[in-house]
């Protein structure tokens, strides 16, 4: 049995090693943390250490070593325990006689270790009592944390299963915001969206569309780049390229990425700003790479510059120094959280200055930063909290600052909300998920102003844009030049910011030149939509920016461009106009005929009783002169901008006008032609068929026929010709068949005349008309004939002036003919304008005729003795007025007289009325 006693023994052994062995690994594992008893407890993880070390070749269950201290991650754990001792003093909780604990632990920007420290915070109650301290036993009612949205990410999920509110007061990760997946996730500061598109509008606003993106392989970073390029995009902002660098500033190839990010950026010159979400670790490692770059390469630092366009989780680090100045970086533009006063802070880094060591009994991150500081220094203890505090206050950052304060309002807020709803007032009964809704759905006072969480659960009070400035060394500090507004996405920008902005005006970051106005960018096909050549826009196509896409269209029926237009230039608008010169003289041509017809009008009327004007034709010449009137003035109707009315009035009222004018010509011409060339016989029948004015109302009935007939079927219009830089209106014939019946008919009448002018050539002085009316209805035919080919071969504003010319030529003709010689021996020649010198004419007529007769006629000489007879015909309208009778009258024969008989003469006698 000796040997059954020896294994129950080595049995019993094992099993205390094994025991022993795991409450050495959980003692190991057993977190650092600042501790504060209180009714309520509430939990802060902070990045009091920026990385873990990773060992590759470690498969234990030991958590790796935190390294790299940061004191920006104390002094926002410093800011969490200030604002629950500001709210314990508060008189909201001391009416209840309610004090907040908490409980901050490191999470050593580190998901892994943050999500095991999370696990131990969710198990507070069963704790172990070995080293227990005065919160040991009470669960944790909320976290504040994390800072990085990552680790946020990672502990939600965790936090999520029992709902304990985690309000975290930087991270950004716009994922955060969907409460499907994290339910009881808060935050105190806008998500990523908000913060890319205030940058998307910084490059919009100065120009710059060709950028590179620098950013971590992690949730935040892989959130921040989609939310950028897809709101880039929209802006027509492109990205040059993207370089994605390890989460871990410890990965064994962080290094080489870096390499080749720096290398990236460096043979790319055209991408003069570089718009990073990595860390703060990361932009040393990469400005340093790029100042080694420059520096193997041979060229100046200034080569390095570019415009940093910093996230939020950079913008305001001072652990980015690297040994080269601001002017070999460049410009860092960043955004931040906005951010408020910090004199809480202040003074309690200056209580715990005043209180030494003591002060730190309960933190032991403090105690950790005093060794460091200590190792490096060597300082005495009093010299040594000196030192540490002014190293805590050069990485105090307001902007983080206010938004850990403002989630411990909230956070307490809750607690006392929940608390005055409660019968029981043990803290042990509260349940983490019961702050929730007074979280979600109720308003906090902060700072004497009140704040909501949205539906989302986040804060947006918008950002701050900062600068860095140098001051005077390889040091910077940060400048606030403008806020930004997330619901107007404008900035406002500061008084101090009018030199730094002018400072980014001059930086150029294009792929392309801009294409001015009156080009298009023309993009290749595979190319980024940034990278184009510039085309010009074609004729009747315009651009009126700069890099637009495609050129935009003029009306055509309006306006017209030449190439290369940046705008559409008006069509001018052509016609035959009152102002041209050439319409002017025209004008002046037929105002002068309207004159000269009136002014010989009255003539005639005032000597109407004179055998001049009654040889003329009497009434019949004022019907004439009036017909000139009318078609003077139809001419005028071709000037101006025509209308529909205008297009048909002029031509019907000269077709008109002009065949009452030649129709009374003819009627006149025929009748001369009645009394001097016909047999006797004859005249008596044809006197009777004779009626003037009947002949002239026939023969304009005809054309007004013609001309109503033109208007009914196709009259002419108002026509608008649209040509490439001009607007011809002018007025269409219609019916150029029409046109031309009426212009014939007026052309058969003036070549009638022109026959019968052409018969009575040798018609007595005062009635022989003929070479007059030949000569006007020539010149009226031949113009007429010209017109023609001119008409048709012509187009333009002139078109107008082509008819206009000819109807002058035709109305000046007939005035100058028929009337100005007669004028010309009224007020002239005197002595001509009397019976007795149209008797003696006719007289003279009749002699030259039977001489004429005489020679000439044989069949009449041979059969009977020659006589002479005179043709005798007295004036259509002598002072004895009376109608016209035709007679035959013997003149006995004088001595001197060659025939042997009787002489009979011809004559027109009037009868008496």
């Amino acid at each position: 049995m000796a040997w059954v006693a020896l294994v129950i023994y080595f049995h019993i052994t094992v099993v205390l090693i094994i025991m022993d062995t795991g409450h050495a690994t959980l003692h190991y594992t057993r977190m650092m943390e600042a501790t504060a008893a209180g009714d309520i407890v509430i939990a802060g993880l902070f990045p009091i250490n920026e990385a873990v070390e990773e060992k590759n070749n470690s498969f234990t269950l030991q958590p790796q070593p935190c390294i790299r201290f940061s004191e920006r991650g104390l002094i926002l754990a410093l800011a969490m325990i200030n604002a629950i001792e500001v709210m314990n003093t508060s008189p909201l909780l001391k009416a209840m006689n309610l004090t907040l604990g908490y409980l901050i632990v490191d999470s050593c920007a580190d998901p892994s270790t943050a999500l095991r420290h999370t696990g131990d915070l969710m198990q507070r109650d069963n704790c172990y009592t070995e080293g227990n301290t005065s919160a040991c036993g009470q669960p944790v009612m909320a976290v504040i944390g994390a800072s990085h949205s990552e680790v946020s990410i990672a502990i939600a999920r965790q936090l999520t299963l029992q709902m304990i509110p985690q309000i975290s007061y930087s991270s950004t990760a716009v994922i955060l915001s969907d409460k499907s997946r994290f339910p009881s996730f808060l935050r105190t500061v806008p998500n990523d969206e908000f913060q890319t598109a205030a940058m998307v509008k910084l490059l919009h606003i100065h120009g710059w569309n060709w950028v590179g993106v620098v950013t971590t392989d992690g949730d935040y970073g892989r959130s921040a780049l989609e939310s950028f390029v897809s709101q880039a995009s929209v802006k027509g902002i492109c990205v040059a390229f993207k370089s994605i660098l390890p989460q871990s500033v410890t990965s064994h190839d962080v290094y080489s990425e870096i390499r080749v990010a720096a290398t990236t950026i460096f043979i790319n010159p055209k991408v003069q700003v570089i718009v990073s979400f990595a860390k703060s670790t990361h932009m040393r490692y990469i400005f340093q790479e790029l100042k080694h770059q420059t520096l193997r390469a041979g060229q100046r630092m200034e080569s390095m510059r570019r415009v940093w366009v910093a996230s939020d989780s950079w913008s305001s680090s001072n652990s980015v120094d690297v040994n080269a100045t601001l002017r070999d970086i460049g410009h860092v533009v960043g955004f931040t959280f906005k951010s408020g006063e910090v004199s809480s802070i202040e003074d309690y880094l200056s209580r715990l200055e005043a209180a030494g060591p003591e002060f730190t009994r309960n933190n032991p991150f403090m105690k950790e930063f005093y060794l460091q500081l200590n190792a490096s220094k060597g300082f005495e203890d009093t010299k040594l909290i000196s030192e540490a505090v002014q190293h805590l206050r050069q990485h105090t950052h307001a902007a983080t600052i206010l938004s850990v304060e403002m989630a411990v309002s909230a956070t307490s807020q809750a607690v006392a909300s929940v608390w005055r709803s409660r019968d029981s007032k043990s803290p042990g009964t509260m349940q983490p998920w019961e702050l929730l809704k007074p979280l979600l759905f109720q308003e906090f006072e902060f700072r004497g102003e009140n704040y909501k969480f949205d539906s989302s659960g986040d804060i947006n009070l918008g950002y701050d844009l900062t600068m860095w400035c140098s001051d005077g060394g390889n040091n910077h500090f940060t400048e606030v030049v403008a806020e930004y507004h997330p619901s107007t996405n404008d900035f406002t920008y500061t008084n101090v910011s009018t030199q730094h902005i002018q400072d980014l005006q001059h930086i150029i970051s294009k792929c392309s030149n801009s294409c001015v106005p009156g080009e298009f960018k023309k993009t290749a096909e595979g190319q980024h939509t940034c990278c184009y050549e510039c085309i010009n826009c074609t004729a009747n196509y315009y651009s009126n920016k700069s890099d637009m896409d495609q050129c935009l269209s003029c009306n055509i029926s309006r306006e017209w461009s030449a190439e290369g237009s940046s705008s559409c230039t008006p069509k001018v608008v052509l016609f035959f106009s009152w102002q041209d010169r050439f319409a002017v003289a025209l004008l002046t041509f037929s105002a002068l005929g309207i004159l000269l017809a009136l002014m010989v009008s009255a003539l005639f009327l005032h000597q109407r009783d004179t055998p001049v004007v009654k040889a003329a034709g009497g009434p019949l010449s004022h019907v004439i002169l009036f017909s000139l009137v009318i078609s003077y003035i139809s001419a005028v109707l071709f000037v101006g901008r025509p209308n529909s009315l205008q297009c048909k009035a002029r031509q019907v009222l000269f077709g008109l006008s002009f065949t009452l004018c030649v129709s009374c010509i003819l009627v006149k011409t025929l009748q001369i032609l009645l009394a001097f060339q016909f047999n006797p016989a004859v005249q008596g029948v044809l006197r009777r068929l004779f009626k003037p004015y009947v002949i002239a109302s026939l023969c304009v009935a005809l054309q007004v026929i013609a001309c109503i007939s033109w208007l009914v079927i196709k009259s002419p219009s108002h026509e608008i010709v649209l040509q490439p830089t001009t607007i011809l209106e002018k007025c269409n014939e219609g019916s150029y068949v029409a046109f031309g019946v009426m212009l014939g008919y007026i052309a058969f009448l003036a070549l009638v005349c022109l026959i019968c002018a052409f018969k009575g050539r040798k018609l007595p002085q005062f009635y022989n008309e003929a070479k007059f009316i030949t000569f006007s209805m020539l010149l009226y035919l031949i113009s007429w004939m010209l017109f023609v080919p001119v008409y048709v071969s012509t187009s333009g504003v002139y078109l107008s002036a082509v008819e206009m010319v000819v109807i002058l030529m035709s109305n000046y003709g007939i005035l100058s003919c028929h009337f100005l010689p007669k004028c010309y021996v009224i007020i002239f020649r005197k002595e001509q304008n009397t019976t007795s010198a149209f008797r003696n004419n006719v007289y003279q007529y009749s002699s030259k005729t039977s001489e004429s007769i005489s020679i000439s006629g044989s069949s009449v000489s041979e059969k009977q003795s020659i006589g002479r007879d005179f043709i005798c015909a007295l004036p259509p309208s002598l002072p004895a007025a009376g109608s016209l009778e035709y007679g035959v009258v013997t003149m006995g024969t004088s001595s001197t007289s060659l025939h042997r008989g009787p002489a009979t003469q011809h004559f027109l006698r009037r009868s008496s009325i």
